[in-house]
C-alpha cells in the first residue's frame, strides 16, 4: 500500500495518494485536530499541540489515535507526546472531520474523479483550485448570510464564519494567496545602487553587504574596473595640473622676456649683439665694429650717454613753425627746451623710459631751480644705477621687491613710479597724476587734456587778457605712461573749435626724422605725426608724471617714507 512520506498514512491506491497529497499537504497548510486552528504551519502546528492541549481533550485524542492504530489502549493517563509526531499531525484534517457519516462536500471519503484528474495534470490542477474558489465563495456568502452557531469556524482575517474546518482553511488560503501576490508585485528598491528586490529580508542582506564589503562588491561590479577608473581619472587630473603648471610657466618666461627680467643681458650685452650681427651681414666694416666697441665701453665707464640718438634744437624749431603756420591753431603752447633721445639698438624694444627720463632731464638742466642736477645726461646703465641707489635710500620698497632691487644688466622696463624714484633720490619734487579709467565717449580720456591745458597755462600770462597765439613757457615737458610704452608731452594745441591736441615725443621716432622739424619744407610732416587727438589715445589707463620744484634734504626723507605707500592722484 503507498505511504505518505510527509505524514506516514497509508493509502489504498495511488490516486487516493494523489488526492492525499492535494488536499492534506498543499503549501504545507497543516489544522490542527483539537480545535478551530488552523492556516498555520508544520512547525506552528506541532508547538501548539505541544503546549495548548498537553492535558486537554486526551481521552478524545487518545480514542482517535487507538482507532487509527498508532498507539495501544492500555492507559489511563493522558497521551504521551512521544508519539510520532508527524503521523499524529497528518491525521489533523481527518480526525477532526464528523465520525457519524454526514461529511461536507469538501471531506468527502472517496476522491472525486475530478480532483484525482487535478493531481495527474497541471492544467486540470488549476481548473480544480477555481472551482473550489467558486464553491468555497458561494459557501462564504452562505455563512456570512446566517448567524453564528455553536461549533462555528470563524476567519481571523476577515469577519466570515464557517461550518466546518476544512472550509475556514480553504478560505484563508485564499487570503494568504491573495497576499503573496501582493507582495509579488512590490518591489523594495536599493537606497545604494539601483538593485530592486522582490522582500524585505533579500533588501536587508543586500544594504548589509553594500556596508561590509563595499558598493561594487554588491551591486556586482568589478573592484578592479572600478580601480582602474579611479586611476584614469587620477591620471587625466595629473596630467590636466602638469599642462596648467607649464601654461603659467611659459607665460612667466614670456612676461620676464617682456619686462627684460629673463637674465638675457641688458644694454651692454644687446649692444654687443647688434655690432657682431652687423659685422656678419656685411653691414658694418671689422674696424667701424672695433671703433663703435670702444665708444660703448667708454659711455659705460663714464656713465655719460654718448649723444648719437639726441636730437636737439626742436623746440625752437617749432617756435618758428606756429609762428609760420597759425592758421588753423587758435593757442599753441610749448614746453621748455627739450631734446629729444631715439631708443638705438642697445636698448631698441625696452628703452622707452629710460629714454623719456632723458628727454625730461634735458629741459631740467636748462631750468635755474634745478642746478643740483647733474650736468651730463646719463646712459641708460648708469640711469639703472641711479633708480637701484634710490631703492637703497628707502624709496618705493614695493617697486623694489618687484625688480629683485636689481635693473643692471637686465633690459626691465621701468614706468612712472621709478621716474618718480629716481627724481626723489634727486631731490626734485614730482607727483603722480593716475587717470585710471576713460573719461569720454569711445573710451577716451578728454579729462586727461583738459589737465594738460591747465598745467601749460595755469602759471603764465594769468593777468593777461589777449593770449599770444604762440607761446613757450618754462615747465619741462610731462612724462605719459600707458601700457606698454611711455612718451613726452612736450606741447599742446588749440584749435579754432576748441578742440584739444597734444605734441608728444616718441622715443621710437628715429634722429633722422625728428631733424625734419628743423627744415621748413619738411616741418609739417612731422609735426602731424607728433600731433595725437583724443581719438588717439584710447588705452584703458594713463599717468602722468609732473616736475614741480626741487625738494629739501628734510622733504626728500618725507617723500622717501610716504613712498612706501606710494599712492598716485587719481583722475576722476
Amino acid at each position: 500500500m503507498p505511504v505518505c512520506d510527509i505524514c506516514s498514512e497509508e493509502l489504498s491506491s495511488e490516486a487516493e495518494m494523489r488526492t492525499h497529497l492535494l488536499l492534506s499537504h498543499m503549501e504545507n497548510v497543516m489544522a490542527c485536530p483539537l480545535c478551530p486552528l488552523s492556516g498555520v504551519t508544520y512547525d506552528e502546528l506541532s508547538f501548539h499541540i505541544s503546549t495548548a492541549h498537553i492535558e486537554k481533550d486526551h481521552k478524545k485524542t487518545k480514542v482517535k489515535a487507538q482507532k487509527y492504530g498508532r498507539i495501544s489502549p492500555d492507559h489511563n493517563r493522558a497521551p504521551s507526546l512521544n508519539v510520532n509526531m508527524p503521523q499524529l499531525l497528518s491525521l489533523a484534517k481527518r480526525i477532526t472531520a464528523p465520525t457519524n457519516g454526514a461529511s461536507t462536500s469538501l471531506t468527502s471519503s472517496a476522491p472525486e474523479p475530478d480532483i484525482e484528474a487535478a493531481a495527474a495534470h497541471p492544467t486540470l490542477k488549476e481548473d480544480h483550485r477555481r472551482e473550489s474558489e467558486n464553491r468555497l465563495r458561494k459557501s462564504e456568502q452562505e455563512c456570512l448570510s446566517s448567524p453564528m452557531k455553536e461549533g462555528s469556524f470563524p476567519c481571523p482575517m476577515c469577519s466570515l464564519v464557517c461550518s466546518d474546518v476544512f472550509l475556514l482553511q480553504e478560505h484563508v488560503e485564499v487570503h494568504l494567496q491573495k497576499q503573496d501576490e501582493a507582495k509579488g508585485d512590490m518591489l523594495y528598491e536599493c537606497p545604494m545602487c539601483s538593485l530592486s528586490c522582490s522582500t524585505s529580508s533579500s533588501l536587508q542582506e543586500h544594504v548589509e553587504i553594500h556596508l561590509e564589503y563595499g558598493s561594487s562588491y554588491a551591486t556586482g561590479h568589478s573592484s578592479g574596473d572600478l580601480t582602474l577608473a579611479k586611476k584614469l581619472q587620477e591620471d587625466e587630473v595629473h596630467e590636466w595640473r602638469e599642462a596648467q603648471t607649464r601654461r603659467e610657466a611659459e607665460d612667466f618666461r614670456n612676461l620676464q622676456k617682456q619686462f627684460g627680467l629673463d637674465n638675457s643681458g641688458g644694454y651692454r650685452r644687446q649692444m654687443g649683439r647688434y655690432l657682431d650681427r652687423a659685422v656678419s651681414q656685411g653691414q658694418l666694416l671689422p674696424i667701424d665694429f672695433h671703433v663703435k666697441r670702444a665708444e660703448m665701453l667708454e659711455s659705460l665707464s663714464s656713465g655719460v650717454d654718448d649723444g648719437k640718438s639726441k636730437t636737439a634744437g626742436i623746440m625752437e624749431a617749432l617756435v618758428g613753425y606756429y609762428q609760420r603756420e597759425v592758421s588753423s591753431c587758435a593757442h599753441v603752447w610749448l614746453c621748455a627746451e627739450t631734446d629729444h633721445y631715439f631708443s638705438s639698438e642697445g636698448d631698441r624694444g625696452w628703452g622707452c623710459g629710460y629714454r623719456n627720463f632723458q628727454m625730461l632731464l634735458s629741459s631740467l638742466q636748462r631750468l635755474e631751480k634745478y642746478t643740483l642736477l647733474p650736468d651730463s645726461i646719463p646712459s641708460i646703465p648708469r640711469v639703472q644705477a641711479l633708480i637701484e641707489e634710490a631703492w637703497a635710500q628707502g624709496a618705493d620698497p614695493h617697486g623694489a621687491s618687484h625688480f629683485n632691487k636689481r635693473l643692471q644688466g637686465t633690459r626691465a622696463w621701468i614706468g612712472a613710479t621709478e621716474i618718480y624714484t629716481v627724481f626723489t633720490s634727486l631731490c626734485v619734487k614730482s607727483r603722480i597724476v593716475d587717470f585710471h579709467k576713460p573719461t569720454g565717449p569711445n573710451d577716451t580720456h578728454p579729462r586727461l587734456f583738459e589737465w594738460v591745458k591747465q598745467y601749460f597755462t595755469h602759471s603764465d600770462c594769468g593777468g593777461a587778457r589777449l593770449l599770444p597765439k604762440v607761446m613757450q613757457t618754462a615747465l619741462p615737458p610731462l612724462y605719459l605712461q600707458h601700457q606698454g610704452h611711455s612718451r613726452s608731452i612736450v606741447g599742446m594745441e588749440q584749435k579754432s573749435n576748441g578742440n584739444l591736441c597734444l605734441l608728444l615725443f616718441d622715443p621710437g621716432v628715429a634722429p633722422g626724422e625728428m631733424r625734419k622739424v628743423l627744415t621748413q619744407d619738411t616741418a609739417a610732416a612731422i609735426v602731424r605725426r607728433m600731433r595725437k587727438f583724443p581719438s588717439a589715445l584710447k588705452h584703458r589707463q594713463y599717468q602722468v608724471v609732473a616736475v614741480e620744484g626741487v625738494l629739501t634734504p628734510e622733504e626728500k626723507q618725507i617723500h622717501i617714507l610716504n613712498s612706501r605707500t606710494l599712492c598716485a592722484e587719481k583722475i576722476p
